[in-house]
């Protein structure tokens, strides 16, 4: 392991949990690599203080107060509503949960999905996962859906509170009432 200015790098694998998804997936929601919270919950958005959770519950069940707790309420929820989760990141080296420090990145085939279900929208989570997308997912499976970055939904964004990150999130939902 080598040392960087705040911290230890690790070559990690997203071996932990694979992709959300089924035949029935028409939104795919991509993020960079999991954080050390979600590596360790083996689950997508671990961290207790990530919005993902509630913006989702949000959007996809309005009707409800609380957002689900435990990770099978959680796939239960996006399946139901045709969403897919993964990562742009199959592997690489990073410090902790930082997206700066992420480097030797390998990327997910993204193909697993894309052949298995009717994928129309991408959405990726934050500026790190969309660079990484544009830099290496669309030279491996083109343009053939169209990706729209949206804003993270990770505590360190702290610029844009749930509210805000709601305004430009909700678009998800809409995508799903939509035929392209």
């Amino acid at each position: 392991m080598k040392e960087g200015k705040k911290g230890t790098w690790q070559h990690l694998t997203h071996d932990d949990f694979g992709p959300l998804y089924d035949s029935r997936s028409e939104i795919l929601i991509l993020g960079s690599f999991p954080s050390v919270k979600s590596r360790e919950e083996a689950f997508f958005y671990g961290h207790k203080q990530n919005r993902f959770w509630p913006l989702m519950a949000r959007i996809l069940r309005p009707e409800e107060e609380n957002p689900p707790r435990t990770k099978e309420e959680k796939a239960k929820m996006m399946l139901e509503n045709h969403i897919a989760l993964w990562d742009v990141i199959e592997s690489c080296d990073i410090i902790g949960s930082s997206d700066a420090s992420i480097r030797n990145v390998q990327i997910t085939d993204l193909n697993r999905i894309l052949d298995a279900a009717p994928i129309r929208k991408i959405y990726l989570n934050g500026v790190a996962a969309y660079r990484y997308y544009q830099k290496y997912t669309v030279p491996q499976i083109g343009e053939r859906v169209t990706a729209v970055r949206l804003p993270s939904t990770s505590p360190a964004n702290a610029a844009w509170p749930l509210e805000r990150l709601y305004g430009e999130w909700k678009q998800v939902g809409e995508a799903l009432h939509k035929t392209d």
